[in-house]
């Protein structure tokens, strides 16, 4: 009896020991990867006076849901851990790159803390232009790891088009690809594009944190943020064919349509219209980084969904007025504006089909109607003549559809009616319609 006893205590300290264990293994892996990990980096990079803020897209969703609440919640101690003790691997912070030196410091520190760390690096492509490929590299991202949770820490750049910007998340070859499911993270498979956010301190979870002040835009902006480099190599590579023209025409026209795409974008912007580059200003971009000094005006696209009666009138108040309005709202939309001397601005429409989208044409003096097709796309942020601006992210298919496969070589005599590749006679607008649908100022 006395050694079956014994057995039963045995077995139950066993037991009581493994299960003790097993809480202690469950709590470190939780506890550690969760919310005592982001105290311990916040704690880290306030010791050095490095600000960051929050940018991880399911937190700042969660956040947003409670925003009011946050913002006028006292600096207590909150009854639950709301925001950071979901299990997840990564918690995402942002860092501005003039406000920190990249000090070695830091790094030390981290690892005295526990954290391992990784910096991944890549060209700058601010520096890149026609004269200069640079090759130099700079920090884009940084991943800071304790236990089974890690720090993914996006570093951002200003673009002369004054917005925000942040490289890929590329691996040298040298790199451990299992240092952390590097699929799984919300930034760096692309490059992206920001506006600059405003930031609010708050306190979440007894975190004192700084996120963007308005959660709900930036997501917006986030799914939206995908960013295209200009192709500056191919660029130069297209001059070597074809020499630039450098005339004092071509300079001139290029300084005024730069005017003429700015002044758009900021009457475009403040109405809340989106927008792209479209024929030849997008095959200026995509094929020499620049316009096309004989192109003679710029050209926009807008969805038809995003047309606004306000457009004619803002232009007009903007200092350009309606040079032409051609089609209407339900069938070829087109309007020109004139711009200063002889540079025009002209914003097409385009429709959405099942299996393609479509722009409208309209020969004033005959009532033909043209009809231009190209492949199902979405949009890509770009800089482009200092502006941060929309492109077809399909732009090879985007640029054939319209030019063809010829479409590196210049032609400069262009007959709309005829010379797009992707043209087809649309039919003819019926006579007692012409006062609406061809109106020419």
């Amino acid at each position: 009896m006395q050694k079956i006893n014994r057995n039963v205590v045995l077995a139950l300290l066993s037991l009581t020991s493994l299960v003790f264990l097993l809480f202690q293994l469950c709590y470190y892996k939780f506890y550690l990867s969760q919310k005592h990990v982001v105290r311990k980096f916040l704690g880290l990079i306030s010791s050095h006076n490095i600000p960051v803020y929050l940018i991880d897209p399911l937190i700042l969703g969660l956040v947003d849901k409670d925003i009011e609440q946050i913002r006028s919640s006292p600096d207590g101690p909150s009854p639950e851990c709301k925001y950071f003790c979901a299990p997840r691997d990564f918690t995402t912070f942002a860092l501005l790159d003039k406000t920190w030196k990249h000090d070695v410091g830091l790094f030390r520190t981290a690892e005295k803390m526990g954290f391992q760390w990784l910096k991944i690096v890549n060209k700058d492509p601010r520096l890149d232009g026609m004269d200069d490929l640079s090759g130099m590299e700079i920090p884009l991202h940084y991943i800071f790891k304790l236990a089974s949770h890690a720090i993914h820490l996006v570093v951002f750049y200003e673009r002369s088009g004054n917005f925000l910007w942040h490289g890929p998340l590329r691996l040298k070859q040298h790199m451990d690809r299992k240092f952390v499911p590097f699929r799984k993270l919300h930034f760096g498979r692309y490059p992206g594009a920001y506006e600059k956010p405003e930031l609010l301190l708050v306190s979440i979870d007894d975190l004192k944190v700084q996120i963007p002040k308005n959660p709900s835009s930036f997501l917006e902006e986030m799914s939206h943020s995908r960013f295209l480099e200009c192709r500056y190599r191919e660029a130069r590579a297209f001059f070597q064919l074809y020499p630039d023209d450098a005339s004092l025409d071509a300079v001139e026209f290029r300084k005024k349509a730069k005017s003429l795409l700015h002044l758009a974008a900021l009457t475009l912007n403040n109405l809340g219209v989106k927008f792209w580059l479209s024929s030849g200003t997008c095959l200026g971009w995509y094929r020499q980084c620049n316009v096309i000094p004989h192109s003679k005006d710029v050209d926009l696209g807008i969805f038809i969904r995003d047309y606004k009666a306000d457009i004619i009138p803002a232009f007009q108040k903007a200092g350009l007025p309606l040079k032409h309005k051609f089609g209407k709202v339900e069938d070829s939309l087109e309007l020109s504006f004139q711009g200063e001397d002889d540079v025009k601005l002209d914003i097409f429409f385009f429709y959405e089909e099942d299996d393609h989208i479509w722009n409208g044409g309209t020969q004033a003096k005959s009532g033909k109607k043209f009809k231009y097709l190209f492949p199902k796309f979405t949009l890509c942020w770009t800089e482009f003549v200092e502006l941060k601006v929309h492109v077809p992210c399909e732009t090879l298919q985007y640029v054939e559809a319209n030019y063809g496969p010829e479409w590196k070589v210049p032609v400069k005599t262009w007959d709309w009616k005829s010379s797009p590749f992707n043209v087809q006679d649309n039919g003819v607008w019926p006579i007692d319609e012409w006062d609406n649908v061809i109106q020419i100022y």
